[in-house]
């Protein structure tokens, strides 16, 4: 690879990334109430499954937004292929719902706990999610996010439970 493409790569790169932060910035302000998904995935040792975006800063739970038609199972389970190549073996267990008033007046969160799953390869990191890992609790990386710590926590600490993100 020449130099050259090597440059454009790293101006795409920047464009796409730019891209995704506008049309995020759009949803939030031109969707009435949203509605988004996160799967907390803990393997048998103990860890917990993060991915970080090239849109947001921080490290969060794998997921997303919920579409028109479309389930909170049925989201979750395209959220979990698609940033990690995880398939549930079970039935994902809800753990709440809560209010991300971060993101906007009108955002709300379900999040579902996955101890049953099976990872069909290794992720690859890609425009949308650059880097992702299984982590133990005593090694989260230092700028996992607020809210994606406060799930951990409630579950794995058993910490009452918050309404808001």
């Amino acid at each position: 690879m020449t130099e050259r493409t090597t440059g454009l790569d790293r101006i795409r790169q920047a464009i796409e990334t730019a891209m995704w932060r506008v049309l995020h910035a759009y949803w939030r302000i031109a969707r009435g109430m949203t509605l988004g998904v996160r799967g907390l995935v803990i393997d048998e040792a103990g860890r917990v499954f993060l991915v970080k975006h090239s849109y947001v800063a921080g490290w969060h739970l794998p997921g997303g937004g919920v579409e028109p038609g479309e389930t909170v199972i049925d989201a979750l389970i395209r959220e979990l292929a698609e940033e990690g190549n995880i398939e549930p073996t079970a039935p994902p267990m809800l753990h709440g719902m809560f209010f991300n008033g971060r993101i906007s007046r009108r955002d709300h969160v379900a999040v579902f706990v996955l101890r049953d799953f099976r990872q069909t390869a290794t992720p690859v990191p890609n425009r949308e999610v650059v880097a992702h890992g299984f982590f133990k609790l005593d090694e989260l990386p230092n700028d996992t996010t607020a809210g994606t710590r406060a799930r951990i926590i409630e579950v794995m600490g058993g910490v009452a439970v918050s309404e808001r993100w």
